[in-house]
């Protein structure tokens, strides 16, 4: 499926990867694959393990720096930029697995999302936001991070990148390991989150949770973009639903 003649026609990307190959060692990981994110949108990576979802986040972050390729945002190349650069030009994340510090308080967590700010008026103001999406971390200000129950700690994983004050926010499997009426939660906090002008690039193993809160989807598959295109297409595609969707 190719992408429609209509998507950000006649505007600039906020995110652009063009032809990125990303390797471990020798191994390939990410082989030439081409993204584009608008403003506003909620665009979600779907497909198997070992597809390059999460290397393609990595990549972006400046964990991993791409081999060859291009990644622009905001007009700016930022292939091989540092993370902590990464971080200042606008791009948060919460990574996959969490990566909460565990001795550290909720509060502490919260405060350290936006250590690279001096905007005190403005971190104070974020994180009364942050409060009011996640309302079980107001509850658990002083608790130990790492004694929190799995969805708690991934709405701290959430809100600490917001700390950032993102222009982008990307999220590595938010519902991972979660019960069922947690990623429910999750997602509509993701929802209300792009709301409010939010763009968020999102990898996600959840093909059908992913699919019905995006604008646009890429289906990776061993490091290549197999399909493209609206989610809601995507979500009604015979191939999509049989490999990634459970259907038979």
């Amino acid at each position: 499926m190719s992408a429609t003649m209509t998507r950000g026609e006649g505007r600039t990307p906020i995110l652009a990867i063009h032809d990125m190959h990303t390797y471990y060692g020798s191994i390939g990981a990410v082989k030439g694959i081409s993204i584009e994110v608008f403003e506003g949108e909620i665009v979600t990576l779907i497909g198997s393990n070992g597809a390059g979802k999460s290397t393609t986040m990595r990549s972006i972050s400046g964990i991993v720096p791409p081999r060859r390729g291009t990644i622009t945002f905001q007009g700016q190349t930022i292939s091989g930029m540092p993370g902590h650069k990464v971080t200042a030009a606008g791009i948060c994340q919460s990574p996959e697995g969490r990566r909460i510090f565990g001795r550290m308080t909720v509060l502490e967590n919260l405060e350290l999302g936006a250590f690279l700010r001096n905007d005190k008026a403005e971190i104070a103001a974020d994180l009364a936001h942050v409060l009011d999406l996640f309302p079980r971390l107001k509850e658990r200000l002083t608790q130990k991070a790492g004694t929190m129950s799995g969805g708690e700690q991934q709405m701290l994983a959430v809100g600490r990148a917001l700390m950032g004050k993102p222009k982008l926010l990307m999220l590595d499997e938010p519902s991972m390991g979660l019960a069922p009426v947690l990623v429910e939660l999750i997602f509509e906090t993701i929802r209300r989150i792009n709301a409010d002008g939010m763009t968020i690039l999102m990898v996600e193993q959840n093909a059908l949770a992913a699919l019905e809160v995006a604008n646009y989807a890429y289906v990776l598959e061993s490091g290549t973009i197999k399909l493209q295109g609206p989610a809601a297409e995507l979500a009604t595609n015979d191939e999509v639903r049989k490999a990634y969707l459970g259907e038979s």
